[in-house]
């Protein structure tokens, strides 16, 4: 498998701040500390912020599931509805697939106010199979 430590992410994931607690191919879980870093010109989160970490999170996840047969999984559609405003604390990101087939997988991710346990974010994401590269 990818290394899936934060010094491996890209400069983008690192940015949006999403840390890794917990990996399997059946559940993700993690955190981001906002801070006024992930802040849209109006002085609240950017949705992209919580758009990222469900994508993330989800590939993850379903990359690990599907790691043992030579694939990784990439999305294929993200829904992700924003629930609640939100300018900084600590967010928890869990990840869980809903289906996982030979060819796609289907997985919820649920962000919720760590403080209070509301949700803030949820989504969907869609992914497809594919050979690693290299292994085709």
């Amino acid at each position: 498998m990818t290394d899936l430590t934060r010094e491996a992410a890209s400069a983008f994931v690192v940015a949006a701040g999403l840390e890794l607690d917990e990996v399997s191919g059946t559940k993700v879980v993690g955190h981001i500390d906002l801070s006024a870093d992930h802040h849209t010109p109006w002085g609240v989160v950017h949705g992209g912020v919580y758009t990222t970490a469900v994508e993330s999170a989800a590939s993850i996840g379903a990359s690990t599931a599907v790691a043992d047969r030579g694939q990784f999984a990439v999305g294929v559609h993200n829904g992700t509805d924003f629930l609640r405003a939100r300018t900084e604390g600590r967010v928890d990101v869990v990840a869980v697939p809903i289906q996982q087939g030979r060819v796609q997988q289907l997985w919820s991710v649920v962000i919720t106010a760590s403080d209070t346990g509301k949700e803030v974010a949820r989504g969907q994401v869609r992914l497809q199979n594919v050979p690693m590269p290299g292994s085709e």
